[in-house]
């Protein structure tokens, strides 16, 4: 079972980041899914993870199902989308975890 490690978007938290960045309000699902595009990429893009952070589908312990900015995934086969099987040291997405509002490190999530 492929883990990710990194940070839930919620709906709100994307919808509200989104009109942070000019963007106008979602009015139907294809503007949702093109906000889901358009936001994490400029806040990972921002906050300098870009280069090594991807958007990946996860689900809670609970079982519920969100997106999350993954900053590490502990499936070797990762290697060629650039990404750590560890998690990197918190010093170096404190700027993401800033712009996303979180207090603490990242956590692992199960691969949906």
């Amino acid at each position: 079972m492929v883990k990710y490690f990194g940070y839930l978007i919620t709906e709100g938290w994307l919808h509200q980041k989104a009109l942070d960045l000019g963007y106008p309000p979602a009015q139907t699902p294809e503007d949702s899914h093109n906000l889901l595009c358009m936001v994490p990429l400029n806040v990972m893009a921002a906050a300098g993870v870009l280069s090594y952070a991807r958007v990946r589908r996860i689900k809670t312990p609970k079982g519920k199902h969100f997106w999350c900015i993954a900053l590490a995934c502990d499936d070797p086969i990762t290697v060629g989308e650039r990404m750590s099987t560890h998690a990197p040291p918190e010093a170096n997405y404190k700027a993401l975890k800033e712009a996303m509002g979180k207090d603490g490190p990242g956590h692992w999530y199960r691969a949906r």
